[in-house]
């Protein structure tokens, strides 16, 4: 009899806890690069993009593009959401570095969110949702800087491109101006 109790109570609090995990992107939050706790239910309503950034990849020029997304979306509810990195070894730099480089070299004027790991154990609550409402092709994990997750105005992850789609290109305008056509 003591096993079938502690079986329910264990089930019990295994569903509990199932239970407590967010079930829209707008139920999290995180750290400013300026070191403020964010809400990201102030951003309810709007389609979100979501990049993991680095100063010193390959991919970096791709600032330049996702500012002219956010001037172009700006106005129609959309944002992008910056999270600088060290995961792969290209951020060296501290907060107040990687914003200075961001506006100086790209005219970046999105937010950006405290450097923070993006995948392995220690990857932050934002890339933990992600991930688990997307997953990648091959790896569930982000695999390089410059991913992107695209979420809709009701919290849900819609899309996800690897770091070689540019911002500008068609599937990602043309994802962008979808959610932002479809209705709350």
């Amino acid at each position: 009899m003591r096993f079938f109790g502690l079986l329910i109570l264990l089930l019990t609090f295994s569903l509990a806890w199932a239970d407590s995990s967010p079930k829209s992107f707008f139920e999290l939050s995180a750290t400013s690069i300026e070191g403020k706790k964010i809400n990201f239910s102030t951003y309810r309503g709007k389609v979100v993009l979501v990049v993991n950034t680095a100063s010193q990849c390959g991919f970096t020029p791709q600032l330049k593009e996702l500012e002219d997304l956010y001037k172009k979306y700006a106005d129609q509810g959309f944002i992008i959401l910056a999270f600088p990195s060290n995961e792969f070894k290209q951020e060296k730099a501290d907060n107040s570095e990687v914003q200075a480089f961001a506006k100086k070299e790209y005219g970046c004027t999105f937010p950006f969110f405290d450097k923070a790991p993006v995948a392995g154990p220690d990857k932050q609550e934002v890339y933990k949702f992600l991930t688990e409402q997307k997953p990648g092709l091959l790896f569930k994990e982000v695999s390089w800087n410059f991913e992107k997750f695209l979420i809709n105005r009701q919290g849900q992850v819609i899309e996800r491109w690897r770091s070689i789609t540019k911002p500008s290109s068609s599937a990602v305008t043309d994802a962008i101006e979808a959610a932002l056509k479809a209705p709350l």
